[in-house]
């Protein structure tokens, strides 16, 4: 089975990393990540409620809620969690959504959180790392910030939607970002209709 780190950070789009990490959670283990700042933004934007008093409840909340055994929680403090070194081995790191800020940590070395400090490591040991940034637009800033990264192998994936899978509600547009961010580290779905040519 495969073992890989998937972190939400403190940005509008979390309904896309929950929908990735349902899929990836159905042949994989997963080491989850969540920015504080995330778990207010997944209760607006999607109704979900993961947050715990302890993460220990918290883990519980999203196993449930994901009816899977195969994801671990750990706070964005812990920095003495499994992912925080190298010598943990995994498949790779996924971070959905990735805000500017977590986005400026990772590619400057600021490794202040756990998911900064994962994503690091993912870096240092020469593994897949996949960063999808929040909502456009993007200031230079920002694609400086994306360019850094991409240029040492960091995949880039914002969630850009397109239409010749015609999607005819919001589930089909957030099956399509998901996908295409699984697509990009190689992981098997069948969660959109892919293009099969002009008919």
């Amino acid at each position: 089975m495969k073992k890989y780190v998937f972190a939400i950070s403190g940005a509008s789009g979390s309904i896309i990393g929950i929908r990735a990490l349902k899929e990836l959670a159905k042949k994989s283990e997963v080491h989850l990540l969540i920015s504080s700042q995330s778990f207010s933004i997944i209760k607006e934007e999607t109704g979900i409620d993961f947050s715990g008093k302890t993460s220990v409840e918290t883990e519980k909340k999203i196993r449930k809620h994901f009816n899977s055994k195969q994801i671990h929680y750990h706070s964005e403090y812990d920095l003495a969690a499994p992912v925080s070194s190298g010598s943990f081995k995994t498949d790779g790191m996924l971070v959905v959504p990735c805000s500017m800020k977590t986005l400026s940590g990772i590619a400057n070395g600021y490794a202040n959180t756990l998911i900064e400090r994962a994503a690091d490591v993912t870096i240092k040991e020469g593994r897949t790392l996949l960063l999808s940034p929040r909502e456009m637009p993007f200031s230079a800033i920002h694609l400086e910030n994306m360019l850094k990264l991409s240029r040492i192998g960091v995949k880039i994936a914002p969630p850009v939607l397109a239409f010749y899978h015609k999607p005819k509600k919001i589930d089909d547009m957030v099956d399509f970002m998901a996908g295409k961010i699984l697509d990009a580290v190689g992981v098997e779905h069948e969660i959109y209709r892919r293009w099969e040519g002009s008919k």
